[in-house]
C-alpha cells in the first residue's frame, strides 16, 4: 500500500473566508457537543461569569457587542486553561419597558391595561414575552457567545421570584426595608416612580425667573426655573454666612399669589453665588428642598397630582404644570413681582428613559431600603481586596458612591414585576409574607399594589441564578463569581446593589472577585450614539458585512479599561482585512508543508529565522497572558495583530518559503516551526476571533476543537539575541533594498541582477540567500555592470548592494515621471515658503496651522532632494 493511500489528507481551505457560510453551523456544533455546559461535579477550578441580563425587550446594540466580546474572550481562555467555566445567561423582565411595550400593543387595538384589569394584563405580558421577548438571545449566538444555555434564567421565573420574596422578607424583618414618604423621580405619563438610571438628563431651553417675595426692606428675591412649584413653598433659604441676608434670618416673608407667610431659614446647602443667593424651598417637589425641610421641620405642601396637574384651589386649579408655569409668571408680572427673566435659560432636565416625559420630583409614599450598613459592607469588600475594580482609578468613583449612598426607593407603580409581598389588614395590620408562608386572608385584607424596582431582582442576580436561597451544588461550586464585566455607567446603579445584596445574603462573601468596567461606545467623532443623532451602528449589520470575528476584534482592539471607545465602519473593514490576512497566511503555510505532526527540532538545528520567530512567539504568549489578567484587551489585541501581520505574515512566512525551497532537513524543521507558530497564534486569537480560528486550526491540526484545546504556555526560555540581531539586520537590509528598487522605478516582482557586499563583516552572510530572494535579486552574469548601488548602515558596519538595472527600466519614461513629480514638489515648496515668509500669516494663524505648513515645507524639500538625486543617477537613454 502506498504512503499516499494511508496518510489522511487535510481538507483544503476555500480560496476566501466567507463567515456567513459557516458561523451558524460552527456555533451550533459547539452547543450540541456541550462545550459550553458547565459540569458542577468537575474537580476543575471554577470560573464564573453571570451575564448582565439584557432587557427582555432588548436587541443587540454596540454596547452589548463590546461587553459580550469581553466576556466571551475571558471565558474561552479560562476554558482552554483547564477551568470549569460557567457563563450563565438570562434576561431581565424590565418592568417599565416591558409594560410600556405591551400597553402600546394594546393601544393599537383601542385598549388600555385598565380595560383588562391587573390579572389579565399580566397574563397578556407573559404572552408577549413568550412571543416577542428575548430575541437578543438569538442575536448573542451570532456574535459567538459561549454561553451555558442549559442554565438560562429570567428575573421572574419561579426560582428567582422565590429569591426575591426571601430577601425582601429577611430585610423587612431586619428593619432594612421600610415604608415612608420621600421625594422620588416621578413620570406623569407612566404613572410610576423611576430609579435614577431610568432618568435621562439633557440640556434643555427653559427660563430663569427672579421673583420678589415680600415688600420693602423685608423683601427677598429668589430665582427659579419652576415657577409653578412656588404654590407649595414653605420657606426661603439663604446661606448662614451670607451677610446680605443675615438680618432676615428668622423672619417671615409672604409667598406671592398665596397670601401664605413662610420663614427665612439659614442652610449650608444654599450656594450664595447662584442667582441672588436666596432660594425658594418646596419640600414636596424638590429632593434638595425636601432635605432642607427635614432639617428645619418644614411642612410638605403638595400642589400637583401624579399627572402633573395643579391641585391647589385658586385660579390655577386643574392646569397642567406646563400650562401653570406661564400663567403664574404672567400673574406675578401683573403684580410687579418679576425682577428679571432670562430666556432661553439652558439647564439640565430629567426625562423618563422610556417615554421622554419630563420627570417631576414628587413627595410620595414608597418602599425603601435602608442602605447605611450594607453600603458600608460593599465599600469594605473593595477596600480589603476581596473584590478588585479594574481600572483601579474607578475605585474612587465606587467609594464616592457607596460612602454617600442614600436610601433606595424600591417600589414602582406598575403591574408587571415582583409584587411587594406585604398585606394590609382591616385594622391597620402590616404583614410581610415569605415564600413558604401563607398570606393572610379574610375580609379587609389586601396586598400592596406596587411592584419592586427591576434593580431589586437584578441585584440578586449573581447568587439567585445559582439557586439561592437553597444550598444548591451550583451555588457551592460557582459562587462567588469570578468577574463582572459591565459598562462604567451602571457602576453606581447595579454593581453597588449586587455588592450590597450579595454580602448581606451570602454571609459577607462578595458576589465577584473582579469588576471590569469598560467604556461607552461612541461614533468616529467621539459623539455618544443615540437614535436622535442617527449615529448608531447596528452590530448585526457589521456581522452581516464583515463577520462576527471582525466585529469582535474591532471592539476588543479599542477596549481600554474605563475608557470610551470610538468606532467606525472602516475599522470593521480593517479588522476583516486582518482575518483575510490570517486566512491567506494559513493557506500559504499549508501549501508550503506546515505541519504539527512532528515535534520541534532541537534549537541548534534551527535557522536564525526559526529561532527568532519562536522567541517572539514565546514573548507574545507571556504578554497576552499578562494583558488578559489585567483586562487590557486593547493591548493584547494590538500585540496579537502586530505579531501576526508584521512579524509572522510579512517576514517569517517569506523567510520560511526560502528555507523550505532548499529542501532536506532544514526544510522539514522550518515546516515544523511554521506549523507550531501558526498553531499557537490560532490558539491565542481564538478567544477574540473564535470562528475563523476554529476553521483554520482544525484544518491545520485535525484536532477536535479549539474550544476545548489547551491554552499555550510561555516557556520563559532565554532569547537568542544573536539570531534576533541578525534577523533585524536582514529586515533593515531588505527594507532599504526594496525602497531603493522602488526609487529606481523597478516593479516589486521585477528581477534584477545584484551583488551584496560586506555581509560577512556584519554577520549576515548566512542571510544573503534570503535577502536576495526577498528583494528579487538574481545572480550576476558575466556581463554584470553596476548601474546603481546602495549602502545600508547596520550596527556592526555597512553593507553595499550593487544593481545592474540596464535594460530593466524605461529611462525616458522614468525621467519624465520623476521630472513631473519634482515640479509638483517645487510648487508645494514655493507655496509653503510664500506663507511662512508672510508676517500677516505667521502672526495671525494658530500655532498648529503654522506647524503644519512648516512640516509641509520640510517634506517638500526632502522630496526635491530625493528626486534630484534619482534623476541624476539615471543612466543616459540609449
Amino acid at each position: 500500500m502506498t504512503e499516499s493511500s494511508t496518510t489522511p489528507q487535510r481538507p483544503e481551505l476555500p480560496a476566501a473566508w466567507q463567515p456567513s457560510e459557516v458561523e451558524a453551523e460552527l456555533y451550533q456544533g459547539w452547543v450540541d457537543r456541550g462545550y459550553f455546559t458547565a459540569d458542577v461535579t468537575s474537580d476543575k477550578p471554577p470560573f464564573t461569569i453571570v451575564l448582565p441580563p439584557p432587557n427582555v425587550t432588548g436587541s443587540l446594540h454596540m454596547g452589548h457587542a463590546l461587553n459580550h466580546s469581553v466576556m466571551d474572550a475571558l471565558t474561552r481562555r479560562r476554558r482552554m486553561q483547564g477551568y470549569e467555566v460557567l457563563w450563565l445567561p438570562g434576561m431581565d423582565h424590565a418592568g417599565i419597558a416591558t409594560q410600556n411595550a405591551v400597553e402600546r400593543d394594546l393601544a393599537n387595538n383601542g385598549l388600555s391595561r385598565n380595560d383588562l384589569g391587573r390579572e389579565k394584563f399580566v397574563a397578556r405580558v407573559w404572552e408577549w414575552k413568550e412571543e416577542y421577548g428575548g430575541k437578543i438571545l438569538d442575536q448573542m449566538r451570532r456574535l459567538g457567545d459561549g454561553i451555558d444555555w442549559s442554565r438560562e434564567r429570567f428575573t421572574m421565573d419561579e426560582g428567582l421570584s422565590r429569591a426575591v420574596q426571601t430577601i425582601f422578607k429577611k430585610m423587612f424583618d431586619d428593619g432594612l426595608i421600610y415604608r415612608a414618604e420621600r421625594i422620588i423621580n416621578w413620570c406623569p405619563r407612566c404613572q410610576t416612580a423611576l430609579s435614577d438610571i431610568e432618568v435621562e438628563h439633557s440640556d434643555d431651553d427653559g427660563e430663569l425667573v427672579s421673583i420678589r417675595y415680600g415688600d420693602g426692606a423685608a423683601s427677598i428675591v429668589v430665582a427659579t426655573t419652576r415657577a409653578e412649584t412656588m404654590l407649595g413653598d414653605t420657606a426661603v433659604a439663604v446661606h448662614p454666612d451670607d451677610e446680605r441676608y443675615a438680618h432676615l434670618i428668622g423672619t417671615e416673608v409672604e409667598v406671592p399669589l398665596t397670601g401664605r407667610r413662610v420663614p427665612i431659614v439659614a442652610d449650608t446647602h444654599v450656594d450664595p453665588k447662584f442667582g441672588t443667593g436666596a432660594v425658594k424651598v418646596t419640600p414636596a417637589h424638590d429632593p434638595n428642598d425636601f432635605e432642607i425641610g427635614r432639617r428645619h421641620d418644614l411642612p410638605n405642601l403638595a400642589v400637583m397630582d401624579g399627572r402633573g396637574v395643579i391641585t391647589v384651589n385658586g385660579p390655577f386649579l386643574g392646569l397642567d404644570r406646563f400650562e401653570a408655569r406661564p400663567a403664574i409668571v404672567a400673574a406675578l408680572r401683573d403684580q410687579g413681582r418679576i425682577v428679571a427673566e432670562k430666556r432661553p435659560y439652558v439647564h439640565s432636565v430629567g426625562h423618563c428613559e422610556r417615554c421622554g416625559t419630563v420627570v417631576e420630583p414628587r413627595l410620595s409614599l414608597q418602599w425603601w431600603v435602608k442602605v447605611e450598613g450594607i453600603a458600608k459592607a460593599a465599600g469594605d469588600a473593595v477596600r480589603d481586596g476581596r473584590t478588585t475594580v479594574h481600572p483601579a482609578e474607578l475605585g474612587k468613583r465606587y467609594f464616592d458612591w457607596v460612602d454617600n449612598l442614600h436610601d433606595w426607593c424600591i417600589s414602582r407603580q406598575l403591574w408587571w414585576g415582583h409584587r411587594i409581598p406585604v398585606w394590609y389588614g382591616p385594622a391597620g395590620e402590616v404583614v410581610c409574607v415569605g415564600p413558604d408562608e401563607q398570606p393572610p386572608s379574610g375580609d379587609g385584607w389586601r396586598q400592596d399594589e406596587d411592584v419592586l424596582d427591576t434593580w431589586f431582582s437584578s441585584g440578586l442576580w449573581p447568587f439567585s441564578t445559582l439557586g439561592w436561597p437553597d444550598k444548591t451544588a451550583d451555588l457551592a461550586k460557582f459562587y462567588p463569581t469570578s468577574v463582572l464585566s459591565t459598562g462604567y455607567d451602571i457602576l453606581f446603579f447595579w454593581v453597588t446593589r449586587m455588592m450590597m445584596f450579595g454580602l448581606y445574603a451570602m454571609d459577607e462573601v462578595q458576589p465577584f472577585d473582579h469588576v471590569y468596567l469598560h467604556g461607552l461606545i461612541r461614533d468616529a467623532n467621539g459623539k455618544k450614539m443615540s437614535k436622535s443623532r442617527g449615529n448608531g451602528i447596528d452590530p448585526l449589520a457589521w456581522i452581516d458585512s464583515y463577520g462576527a470575528d471582525a466585529t469582535r476584534f474591532t471592539l476588543l482592539r479599542g477596549a481600554n479599561p474605563g475608557s470610551d471607545l470610538a468606532v467606525a465602519e472602516e475599522w470593521a473593514a480593517g479588522a476583516r482585512n486582518f482575518t483575510t490576512k490570517l486566512w491567506n497566511a494559513t493557506r500559504f503555510a499549508l501549501s508550503n508543508g506546515a505541519t504539527v505532526d512532528r515535534p520541534l527540532p532541537a534549537r541548534e538545528a534551527l535557522t536564525d529565522a526559526d529561532r527568532w520567530i519562536l522567541d517572539l512567539l514565546d514573548g507574545l504568549v507571556a504578554d497576552v497572558d499578562g494583558q488578559f489578567e489585567a483586562f487590557q484587551f486593547a493591548k493584547l489585541s494590538e500585540a496579537l495583530y502586530h505579531f501576526t501581520w508584521d512579524e509572522f505574515c510579512d517576514w517569517y512566512l517569506e523567510l520560511a518559503k526560502v528555507q523550505i525551497a532548499e529542501g532536506g532537513e532544514r526544510a522539514e524543521a522550518t515546516q515544523s516551526v511554521l506549523g507550531h507558530v501558526l498553531d499557537v497564534v490560532l490558539r491565542l486569537l481564538h478567544p477574540l476571533t473564535p470562528f475563523i480560528t476554529e476553521t483554520l486550526w482544525k484544518t491545520l491540526t485535525g484536532g477536535e476543537s479549539l474550544v476545548v484545546s489547551e491554552w499555550p504556555k510561555a516557556t520563559g526560555a532565554e532569547r537568542d539575541l544573536v539570531a534576533a540581531e541578525r534577523i533585524e539586520g536582514l529586515k533593515k537590509l531588505v527594507t532599504e533594498i526594496r525602497r531603493f528598487r522602488s526609487d529606481q522605478g523597478l516593479r516589486p516582482t521585477q528581477k534584477v541582477a545584484g551583488k551584496v557586499r560586506g555581509a560577512c563583516c556584519v554577520d549576515l552572510l548566512d542571510q544573503v540567500p534570503s535577502v536576495k530572494a526577498l528583494t528579487r535579486l538574481t545572480e550576476p552574469g558575466d556581463d554584470f555592470a553596476v548601474s546603481a548601488s546602495i549602502e545600508v548602515g547596520l550596527p556592526k558596519g555597512a553593507v553595499t548592494v550593487e544593481l545592474d538595472t540596464s535594460g530593466t527600466i524605461d529611462v525616458v519614461a522614468e525621467r519624465k515621471r520623476m521630472t513631473k513629480d519634482l515640479a509638483v514638489a517645487e510648487k508645494d515648496r514655493a507655496q509653503c515658503e510664500g506663507k511662512l515668509n508672510n508676517p500677516s500669516f505667521t502672526d495671525k494663524a494658530p500655532a498648529d496651522v503654522v506647524a503644519k505648513i512648516q512640516a509641509r515645507l520640510a517634506a517638500a524639500n526632502a522630496d526635491i532632494e530625493r528626486l534630484n538625486a534619482r534623476i541624476a543617477a539615471l543612466p543616459e537613454a540609449k
